[in-house]
């Protein structure tokens, strides 16, 4: 059963959204605690209180991250990361240790590869996938119900059948306002100064209008 995860792209404190897209990865932070792809959890807390000065809650929010984004993400579950108006869905690969990049310049050595799949228009995701992705937090993993394949489809408002089947309400359908709302929101981006916004805008379009 695959899994939906939402990340921030300031890992470590530096945006890395361009990385993250152009070089195919996330990453988090936390530099100097190195691989953790064995470590148990009270080695892990043990390494961050010897390097960060953390209070109880932010040592405890830390833990709970890094163990997400280590144990919790599988190879082949599914990521979501903001872009403005945009979001960008990719396939995530298994977690890795970059040493190279484990210092407190850098800090992006806890990574997974991405293979992305899809950008869309965040007014165009699903009901229960909004309100998930409206709170925003470094990391956090959908506990709401996924379909048992093509999650790419489903993540969008036109959910596919499979989908639609796990509601008590029966089919979700797209309503004319949020489609107008969309629609809006692509018009407008094709105005945009960034080319890339613009570029995507157009893709969007055209494949509405197929």
């Amino acid at each position: 059963m695959m899994n939906l995860f939402q990340m921030t792209t300031n890992a470590h404190g530096i945006e890395r959204k361009r990385e993250f897209l152009n070089d195919n990865f996330v990453c988090i932070g936390w530099p100097g605690i190195g691989d953790l792809t064995n470590i148990s959890a009270d080695e892990l807390q043990n390494k961050l209180e010897q390097i960060y000065p953390y209070s109880e809650a932010e040592l405890s929010a830390s833990l709970a991250a890094i163990h997400c984004f280590v144990h919790t993400m599988q190879d082949g579950d599914y990521v979501l990361v903001a872009d403005g108006d945009w979001v960008h869905l990719g396939d995530l690969g298994d977690y890795f240790y970059y040493e190279v990049f484990d210092t407190p310049e850098e800090g992006k050595c806890h990574r997974r590869g991405v293979t992305w799949l899809k950008s869309l228009p965040r007014a165009t995701l699903n009901a229960g996938v909004q309100k998930w992705f409206a709170v925003s937090e470094p990391i956090s993993q959908y506990k709401g119900p996924l379909p048992s394949a093509r999650l790419d489809l489903w993540v969008t408002a036109g959910a596919a059948p499979e989908a639609t089947q796990l509601t008590e309400k029966g089919p979700v359908q797209v309503d004319e306002g949020t489609l107008a709302e969309a629609l809006n929101i692509l018009k407008q981006a094709l105005r945009s100064e960034d080319v890339e916004r613009r570029e995507r805008a157009a893709i969007a379009l055209l494949n509405y209008a197929k």
